[in-house]
């Protein structure tokens, strides 16, 4: 039991116990399983943007871009399901990844190839992928009357009772464990955030690793750009205006250290999940939404310190075995 409690993983489970029994003891009918799988969908989309933010942040980089690409890949489904009703809702998904594949190409080329620091070009291209969305779009809205049947209903839709919605986050969440685990991408992405140096001198292109990180990231980004756009069935220069914070907050809760390297899949999906229980349970028991603001951001400072304090102790250990040695 000592050792299961290392690890952030196990900590994050109990912490959302705790949150989910605390709030029963005032609203009993939120610990029903039938709610908790409500809550696991209305988080499905945070959780696969968190993953993509997660392989960024692994190599030492950051995408402040990923809601600023999702609003832009929403915008040109959007437009085209209500120019051309007839696209299959697979072609229109595969259209998504396809454009989010090259806004985030065109952050990991600069970061490659420039050498810019990636917050810098994710800074920037936030602005002009949103700039862009509005130029797309002529500053008009895409609604749910323009929209067709099939494009809205498609992940409401529900295989043996789960919607399609949390079955597309089980399978990114499944896609991304075997990445991240069982695939030299996956050990090269840890890599070239633990010690870029040495994984040079391994054989690892870091810069080449980062780009396919921020292409990886670019991806998810179009993927949940249909996913929100069709939720919430509306398209505009405004969705997910800010929601970067909340995709690097699950980030930094989950325990991926911003220093790179470290982090898990599992990570990623229960501090996102942290953040989903936290926004759905607040409003039930009455609770002001700028209290949600400030427990947020006092996970995240809670988070980071616990962060840092675990990466010196790590040092100390490893300097330790050496002086042994």
């Amino acid at each position: 039991m000592k050792g299961l409690f290392r690890y952030r993983e196990a900590w994050l489970l109990l912490a959302i116990a705790v949150v989910v029994g605390l709030i029963s003891t005032r609203f009993p009918a939120f610990a029903r399983p039938g709610n908790l799988a409500q809550v696991f969908n209305d988080t499905s989309i945070l959780m696969i943007l968190a993953l993509g933010q997660m392989v960024v942040i692994l190599t030492r980089g950051i995408d402040l871009s990923m809601a600023s690409n999702l609003c832009f890949t929403g915008m040109v489904v959007a437009m085209l399901n209500a120019a051309y009703p007839g696209i299959p809702i697979t072609v229109l998904i595969l259209i998504a990844l396809a454009v989010g594949l090259v806004l985030g190409a065109i952050n990991g080329l600069l970061v490659w190839r420039l050498n810019i620091p990636s917050i810098v070009v994710t800074l920037g291209t936030l602005t002009i992928y949103r700039g862009a969305t509005f130029v797309l779009s002529g500053g008009a809205w895409v609604n749910a009357d323009k929209m067709s049947p099939a494009f809205i209903d498609f992940q409401r839709a529900a295989f043996l009772g789960v919607p399609v919605l949390s079955w597309i986050a089980i399978c990114v969440i499944a896609l991304f464990f075997v990445l991240m685990t069982r695939t030299p991408l996956g050990r090269s992405i840890h890599a070239a955030g633990v010690n870029p140096t040495a994984a040079v001198y391994t054989g690892i292109d870091v810069g080449r690793t980062q780009f396919l990180a921020f292409c990886i990231s670019g991806m998810i980004s179009g993927l949940c750009g249909y996913l929100w756009v069709s939720r919430y069935v509306i398209a505009s220069v405004e969705v997910a205006s800010g929601y970067e914070l909340n995709i690097i907050a699950a980030c930094v809760i989950g325990g991926i250290s911003i220093a790179g390297g470290i982090g898990s899949v599992g990570g990623a999906v229960l501090g996102a999940l942290f953040l989903g229980i936290i926004a759905n349970a607040l409003p039930v028991i009455n609770i002001s939404p700028f209290w949600q603001m400030a427990i947020s951001g006092s996970a995240i400072i809670l988070a980071v310190v616990l962060n840092a304090r675990g990466e010196r102790r790590q040092g100390r250990i490893i300097l330790k075995k050496a002086e042994a040695t």
